[in-house]
């Protein structure tokens, strides 16, 4: 009963943020709590929400203040110069826009923070798609599918929770993803090419408007920058908040200090460096607040969705009937099984309930079987493409609040891609023997 409550909530939701009869906020909170009457759970919803708040506080707290970091360093005119400089490059080609923004995240993600690769990679190249007329869905996905790829590494959260559940050994799990990672950020720079190629169809700029084009927006980019008004650039504490940023980034890398601590200093300093007026820092946090409680509150609610899922056991229970409608027919194939399940199980059920609820039953059955649990976590890790851009994770809103974007339109723009990443994944798995069919 309690499985098929929770792909009944799981439907639901999706249908009702897919269809946008529903904004995530709304839904994150309604549905859950809805079925969680309906499943006989009553006064204890409330336990388990008080749960996920707690749980997803750290990151709803760590995107709120990076939110507020990186909205004041726009408006001081840190990233100016980095803008100016990309214009210069791409000349003004919207094909050349379009590789960049797939080359970029596909370097800066190897630090294995999601979150800190979207603010990296969409705060420069966001501007640039909005003066070419570029769709920023387009930058969503390919940043969203890089970080797909890129998360694989060690000290990545999958890898990491495969790793720890499986007792293996996080190294030699990266080592057999490895070729596929490398073939993959190969692709997805491929498709931005061709992207980028239609992008320069449809804007009506061909290789003799190219330089033309650069002309104009070197131009704009000097006289407006990130169409900040001129009197909130600090042009001359640049180093200062160069190196205040730097040691942001370079803390969150080391794991120095937690990073919802290191943003919410930021951000004060931040403020107190280049708006020591208290009616310039209140107007910064009033500019940019709106957005940062936007998305904060979306995370909260998915803490409180995660919450209920987990607590109910439905979680558990629809991680069972999974296991339990798998033909024992294919129980000598169950690598290709979990490869193909964990994109559904990654991207519904979220990385938690995958890893720690489905996973040891397959490895277990697996086993019987003669498949060792090395080629059971390798292949589990084929989905990670629907798993980073799932509902249930919270770095998604932030990226989608950045660029502007539906969460549904994200789904339906990445899909495919996905699917391509996922079966190049599993074809080089098979070649170089790291899962058997």
């Amino acid at each position: 009963m309690l499985a098929v409550l929770g792909f009944l909530m799981v439907i639901t939701f999706m249908h009702l943020i897919l269809s946008k009869r529903l904004s995530p906020f709304v839904a994150l909170i309604i549905v859950p709590v809805v079925f969680g009457i309906f499943g006989g759970f009553g006064l204890e919803l409330s336990g388990f929400i008080m749960e996920g708040i707690v749980n997803i506080a750290p990151t709803a707290l760590l995107i709120m203040f990076a939110i507020l970091y990186f909205g004041i360093m726009l408006d001081v005119g840190l990233f100016d110069p980095l803008i100016n400089y990309i214009l210069k490059l791409v000349k003004g080609d919207p094909l050349k826009v379009v590789v960049g923004s797939a080359i970029l995240p596909g370097i800066v993600g190897f630090d294995g923070d999601g979150s800190t690769t979207m603010m990296i990679c969409v705060t420069p190249f966001l501007p640039l798609y909005l003066r070419l007329g570029l769709n920023p869905l387009i930058l969503a996905s390919l940043t969203i599918m890089q970080i797909g790829i890129t998360t694989l590494v060690p000290w990545g959260g999958p890898v990491g929770r495969v790793a720890s559940v499986l007792q293996l050994d996080p190294t030699n799990l990266y080592i057999a993803l490895l070729p596929g990672m490398i073939v993959n950020l190969f692709f997805v720079v491929f498709v931005a090419y061709i992207i980028g190629k239609r992008e320069r169809a449809r804007l009506g700029i061909g290789n003799e408007r190219v330089e033309r084009k650069a002309q104009e927006e070197q131009a704009s980019a000097v006289d407006t920058g990130y169409h900040t008004p001129s009197h909130l650039k600090r042009p001359q504490l640049f180093w200062l908040n160069l190196c205040l940023t730097l040691v942001i980034m370079v803390s969150i890398v080391l794991d120095w200090i937690p990073s919802a601590v290191l943003f919410i200093i930021g951000t004060a300093l931040a403020l107190l460096i280049n708006y020591p007026s208290l009616e310039d820092q209140r107007k910064r946090m009033a500019a940019h607040g709106s957005n940062a409680l936007a998305v904060g509150c979306t995370i909260f609610a998915a803490g409180i969705f995660t919450g209920i899922f987990k607590g109910t056991t439905m979680s558990d229970a629809m991680a069972q009937s999974l296991i339990a409608i798998i033909p024992e027919a294919l129980g000598a194939h169950l690598p290709i099984v979990t490869a193909l399940l964990s994109a559904p199980g990654l991207f519904f059920l979220g990385p938690d309930a995958f890893y720690f609820g489905i996973l040891p039953v397959l490895t277990e059955t697996a086993a019987t079987y003669g498949i060792s649990a090395m080629e059971m976590g390798t292949a589990s890790l084929y989905g990670t493409p629907f798993g980073v851009m799932g509902p249930l994770v919270a770095s998604v809103y932030l990226l989608v609040g950045m660029v502007g974007i539906s969460l549904g339109d994200l789904h339906k723009n990445t899909v495919k891609l996905a699917c391509m990443i996922m079966v190049i994944y599993i074809l080089l798995g098979l070649l170089l023997g790291h899962i058997s069919l």
